[in-house]
């Protein structure tokens, strides 16, 4: 810990290492917080449930730039970032709370914008509006919605479950979202200084919606229900694929690789990457937001998954001692850094 006469900088840690840096002299003194900080939500129990919570904050300038993002948008997406966190612990989201801090330049209609997506969300995931708190903020906007589901307790997936020899997989496809979010930018630049042109977004429309407005993945825990599968781990994938595996085999104690061949990317992705001149895989597992599941499976229950909709094995489960790696399509074994969103 820094002394009084020295001054330590928050990027020094950055997010997750500051979080365990703050809370590590947190005790839980109550039987029923069965898992605190450091998975995708806390888990409570409560009876033959268990109550699973999770909460997110966005905040102008950081998360979300209001140049090309509406307030619908925002509303519905700022729902969407939480119940992903609850899906990934194989949960059913119930109710959210919101809460807002904002300036006087917004107006009661532009509130209203925002609160119809949320009310969107509300209503295409099943999940009621239960309350929260608003503010005010001396500039901007700032967003703090927590979410509530409920698990069965022998059902939950957690991050640190995974063990050698499970199977890596992956819903959806990775990549869209960041460079959704770079054409997004690209154009505020042009129209920052060109006011007159037209924002160039024809071509874009896949991966600029995956950046506004995502969804969690609920289909995916409802095929696992379906399949009577638990998977031995799981994450959201909201920092990058490599950040997200390093979290699993960090929790579980393992190594870990992943097949290049097999990372699923959309074509309109994968072909925008190349006319920005950026490294298609790079941005799928540095990117961030796609809002996917990462998750591991026992071997016994490869079949189960094979011919899941949406769902693509990936890769597996290794000793902690080989690392954590990417296997290329030209045979070549990289080392993977994570290398997805900073928040300091």
């Amino acid at each position: 810990m820094a002394t009084e006469n020295t001054r330590q900088e928050l990027e020094t840690l950055g997010e997750f290492a500051l979080i365990e840096h703050l809370t590590k002299e947190f005790k839980h003194t109550n039987k029923s917080t069965a898992k605190g900080i450091g998975d995708d939500a806390a888990v409570i129990e409560n009876g033959n449930f268990q109550t699973v919570v999770s909460t997110d904050l966005l905040v102008e300038g950081i998360h979300f730039d209001l140049t090309y993002v509406p307030l619908k948008h925002l509303g519905y997406k700022a729902v969407v970032v939480n119940l992903s966190d609850i899906y990934a612990m194989n949960a059913q989201p119930k109710q959210i709370t919101v809460s807002i801090a904002l300036s006087n330049r917004f107006s009661v209609q532009a509130m209203e914008e925002l609160y119809a997506g949320i009310r969107e969300a509300c209503e295409f995931y099943g999940v009621d509006l239960i309350g929260g708190d608003t503010t005010s903020s001396v500039q901007g906007l700032l967003i703090s919605v927590t979410a509530i589901g409920q698990g069965e307790p022998d059902k939950l997936a957690y991050r640190n479950g995974a063990k050698v020899g499970d199977i890596v997989c992956i819903s959806g496809d990775l990549g869209g979202a960041f460079l959704g979010l770079q054409i997004l930018e690209r154009e505020k630049q042009i129209y920052l200084e060109h006011p007159d042109v037209k924002p160039e977004l024809q071509g874009h429309d896949y991966i600029i919606g995956r950046q506004l407005k995502p969804e969690a993945r609920k289909d995916i825990i409802e095929q696992f229900t379906d399949a009577k599968l638990v998977p031995t781990s799981m994450i959201d994938i909201s920092d990058g694929l490599a950040s997200e595996l390093m979290h699993i085999c960090k929790a579980s104690g393992t190594g870990a690789f992943v097949e290049e061949a097999n990372i699923p990317i959309n074509p309109e992705t994968f072909q925008t990457a190349l006319d920005l001149k950026l490294d298609p895989i790079v941005c799928t597992m540095s990117g961030g937001e796609d809002y996917e599941l990462l998750f591991t499976i026992d071997p016994e229950d490869l079949d189960k998954v094979r011919y899941m909709a949406d769902v693509f094995i990936a890769g597996e489960i290794t000793e902690a001692s080989e690392g954590i790696t990417l296997h290329t399509r030209q045979g070549n074994i990289h080392p993977l850094k994570a290398q997805g969103w900073k928040h300091f």
